[in-house]
């Protein structure tokens, strides 16, 4: 598999057709996936989905009630409502701002909210994708199509979230105040954006720190202008409940890619697997401070900032995987350089694995006879997901050269600082 990866992308033509091929793939994807999410016969009876609960968020905004959304006893009589009594539930710990974001979706049936939604946000993923990955795109797209699919089936907002991230990776050099506001707008996933507020701490960017900060706190102050201060005490409740939720096992942790999932699937007690996950978050932040005072090049600190950012939460899905797409495109011109041919082979097959193990859980559950509990289900992401950042770091370590201090910093090299 690797000779055909590396001989795709040795060749141009091949890169275009292959890019081409994904393309085509992903629009077929999303334009299925509208047509399930429209009950047009396929879909008519089925259980509820991530974006049949942002769609009824987007209802209730309008409706004027969506603080009561993060009430779960009320909110399971909202999807039940929804799915035509079905017996799926899905808890909401979104900030207000997402509930907003999500508002216009409610003026269009579900369908065509999907299929405008993720339509867009993919558009957006792989636009920033290509301005960061250039050549390598191709191979990059192949390594994240699991993962990709993964995120069009459930119709989640990973493409939006990871294209956040990888705007503030393109514009935090240069252009500051833009890389501020794209990570101020993470404050829909704020446990996401931890890794990249450290990293512009260490780094003493602070017109993106403060851009950012600018943004959080304006967008909280219309948020109580327009749902009230009874939003923020709904939102603190259900991140509340939903801690217990995670720390009984209620999630599908088999589809989380965190390292407390994998713990606690393994058989660990609650306990053990947050203090497992407090290490690794840790560790992860760790690595952004070395790469800092080693001085690596804009490019390796970045895409080592973007891998680990999904390694500090132990609530962290397959479809924010996408994430670890910006910081491979951010990498592989240097792994492609410095790492060996065993190692090229784990890094290119390892995350196909991590982006599609959840779903194909899902699937085999669904399918099966026999109840299973989600505890019973082993979660491998987090245990991959650590090893993998693991080797590509110390591959980093093995072929950096630190940079002059005076050097200046951009994102095709240079220092950090």
């Amino acid at each position: 598999m690797l000779q055909a990866l590396e001989t795709i992308q040795s060749s141009a033509p091949k890169q275009a057709i292959c890019t081409r091929l994904v393309f085509a793939a992903l629009a077929i994807g999303v334009a299925l996936k509208a047509v399930w999410f429209a009950r047009l016969g396929v879909g008519e009876h089925r259980n509820l989905v991530d974006f049949d609960a942002f769609y009824i968020i987007a209802q209730r905004v309008w409706l004027g009630d969506a603080d009561q959304a993060y009430q779960f006893a009320k909110l399971i009589n909202m999807q039940r409502d929804a799915s035509g009594g079905t017996a799926s539930f899905m808890p909401w710990t979104y900030p207000p701002q997402f509930n907003l974001l999500l508002a216009p979706l409610a003026l269009i049936p579900t369908g065509a909210a999907y299929l405008l939604f993720t339509a867009a946000t993919l558009a957006f993923y792989l636009i920033v994708l290509r301005s960061i990955a250039a050549s390598h795109l191709a191979l990059v797209l192949i390594i994240l199509f699991p993962a990709m699919q993964t995120t069009l089936a459930c119709g989640q907002n990973g493409f939006l979230t990871a294209g956040l991230m990888g705007l503030a990776c393109l514009f935090i050099d240069k252009r500051p105040i833009p890389a501020g506001l794209a990570l101020g707008l993470m404050v829909i996933k704020p446990h996401l954006a931890v890794a990249f507020a450290a990293y512009s701490i260490l780094g003493r960017r602070w017109t993106v720190v403060m851009t950012a900060g600018a943004v959080v706190l304006a967008s909280s102050l219309v948020c109580t202008a327009v749902f009230g201060l009874q939003i923020w005490t709904g939102l603190l409740q259900s991140v509340h409940d939903s801690a217990i939720f995670l720390e009984r096992g209620y999630y599908p942790l088999y589809r989380m890619i965190s390292f407390y999932a994998a713990l606690r699937t393994a058989g660990l007690p609650a306990w053990a697997a947050f203090l497992g996950q407090a290490v690794v978050a840790a560790l992860a932040l760790g690595i952004i401070a070395i790469a800092l005072y080693r001085r690596f090049s804009t490019r390796s600190c970045l895409g080592l900032t973007a891998m680990v950012s999904i390694s500090i939460s132990p609530y962290t899905y397959d479809y924010d995987f996408l994430i670890f797409g910006i910081g491979l495109a951010l990498l592989l011109p240097e792994l492609k350089k410095f790492a060996r041919e065993g190692e090229r082979a784990i890094i290119y097959t390892v995350p196909m694995i991590i982006g599609a193990y959840g779903n194909l859980q899902s699937f085999r559950m669904g399918t099966s006879h026999t109840d299973v509990e989600c505890l019973d289900v082993l979660s491998i992401g987090g245990f991959a997901l650590t090893a993998l950042i693991a080797l590509i770091f110390m591959i980093l370590l093995r072929g950096a050269k630190p940079e002059p201090a005076h050097a200046c910093s951009t994102l095709q090299g240079s220092s950090c600082h």
